[in-house]
């Protein structure tokens, strides 16, 4: 009867073992999400380019310049798609790390990986991703910002609320990290 039961406890550990390779669907799912946001990005900074040409233009033929808010409307989504890809590729490449094996190709060394790839823990993964989260929250704010027409002095307070919360996520975010450092 035990070497039914070891046999037994051996296999079962081996599936429940096996059954992180799953995680491979969320990895490459992720990877590919983080493939499409970038390009979505750069598609958005090549429509940039456009009306920064067709603006030029318009300076040049008509003294007119109202587009100029629709150009860094653009270049702000850019910014929001390439930071969404990044917590995509983070996440993705965390969940590989914490869960199928190490990326770390035979040609590189520890000291050559970014600091962002060391993922030891989900705490880390999660740590990553509030950090790029946080960010995306900051360009999301300040594209908010430029769309808001203010008309008394309590929108200019609001705006100001705002600037001085995201300035204190911001400082306890660096505290954060340097208390780990330490």
């Amino acid at each position: 009867m035990g070497k039914i039961q070891n046999r037994l406890e051996s296999l079962f550990e081996s599936v429940l073992f096996n059954i992180r390779f799953f995680t491979l669907a969320a990895v490459i799912g992720s990877a590919i999400a983080s493939v499409l946001m970038f390009v979505k990005g750069s598609l958005l900074v090549l429509q940039a380019i456009f009306v920064f040409i067709e603006e030029i233009s318009n300076v040049l033929h008509r003294h007119d310049t109202h587009g100029m808010s629709s150009l860094i409307a653009l270049l702000i989504s850019s910014v929001d798609n390439y930071l969404f890809a990044t917590v995509l590729l983070i996440f993705s490449m965390g969940l590989y790390e914490l869960f199928i094996s190490k990326i770390d190709p035979a040609s590189r060394t520890s000291d050559s990986r970014p600091n962002w790839l060391n993922i030891t823990s989900l705490d880390d993964l999660k740590g990553s991703l509030g950090k790029v989260i946080l960010m995306i929250l900051i360009v999301a704010f300040f594209e908010k910002s430029l769309g808001i027409e203010y008309e008394d002095a309590a929108d200019l307070l609001y705006l100001g609320v705002g600037v001085l919360l995201i300035s204190g996520a911001l400082f306890l975010t660096h505290v954060n990290a340097n208390k780990h450092k330490s």
